[in-house]
């Protein structure tokens, strides 16, 4: 499908970027954890990946995502039970992707959702770290960033240690780092892996006017910055229109606050 010519926003930009996560996945949980995460999510199980497994975000496989906000009267497509212990044979098997938001991330690739500042006596408190360890021990992860700069990615380690990331000196007795399995990083500026020399944070692909000193810049660690560096595929008038009939009350648009109102697909 070829991109569509027509204005779209930074959040679809990403919500497409962070899909592609799961286009090789097949028949995995997919769990988005945010609105843009679960946007995300849902436009790969119509879009890209029609194998995704999905809950109504309480007890139920559903046959379709579930649109964000008020439902106006529609119904989802209940397919079975997914209980509590159900969900825990996903992650324990390892048939499970989370997108997540953390609000810091290290050069390893280890998360905090917990807090901010020391543990004891926090700046600013968040979730804690609730099953994100095992999470992200027994199953791949990706993370959705919605401002790219130096509080996020954070020199040194995060303040709290709340997943599992490329560090060799936290890594667990019995587990070896081909067992971490941390997908892709999608924030306001581009697209990033861990496919860099020694597992390094690369840059995989920049947004639209965005410089990869730009994004250097905006990081506290250095980054993998490869000699060519594709721009961030644009959406496709299909993608655009999933994600209408995904969150058509426009919920995306309040998650990008900070940053431009949208950009427009390359001539």
């Amino acid at each position: 499908m070829t991109p569509t010519n027509q204005a779209y926003s930074l959040a679809e930009l990403m919500i497409c970027a962070a899909s592609e996560t799961f286009r090789d996945d097949g028949e995995v949980l997919a769990t988005g954890i945010g609105v843009l995460q679960r946007l995300s999510a849902s436009l790969a199980m119509l879009n890209s990946n029609s194998e995704l497994m999905m809950t109504d975000s309480e007890a139920f496989m559903v046959a379709e995502p579930v649109p964000l906000g008020p439902r106006g009267g529609y119904q989802p497509k209940c397919d079975s039970w997914m209980g509590f212990s159900r969900i825990f044979d996903n992650v324990w098997s390892g048939r499970r992707h989370a997108l997540v938001g953390p609000v810091q991330v290290d050069r390893f690739g280890q998360a905090n959702i917990s807090c901010i500042g020391d543990h004891a006596k926090p700046k600013s408190q968040m979730l804690g770290v609730r099953g994100f360890p095992g999470n992200s021990i027994n199953h791949a992860n990706s993370f959705l960033v919605p401002s790219h700069n130096k509080r996020v990615f954070v020199e040194g380690e995060v303040d709290v240690v709340s997943s599992v990331g490329y560090n060799p000196a936290r890594l667990a007795r019995g587990w070896s780092m081909d067992e971490i399995d941390i997908r892709l990083i999608i924030t306001d500026l581009c697209v990033m892996d861990f496919q860099g020399p020694d597992r390094q944070m690369r840059v995989r692909s920049l947004h639209p006017g965005v410089t990869a000193a730009e994004v250097q810049a905006a990081t506290s660690f250095p980054l993998h910055l490869p000699e060519s560096i594709p721009t961030t595929a644009a959406p496709t008038l299909e993608q655009l229109i999933l994600i209408q009939q995904l969150d058509p009350h426009n919920l995306r648009a309040s998650q990008l606050k900070d940053n431009p109102p949208g950009v427009r697909a390359p001539q």
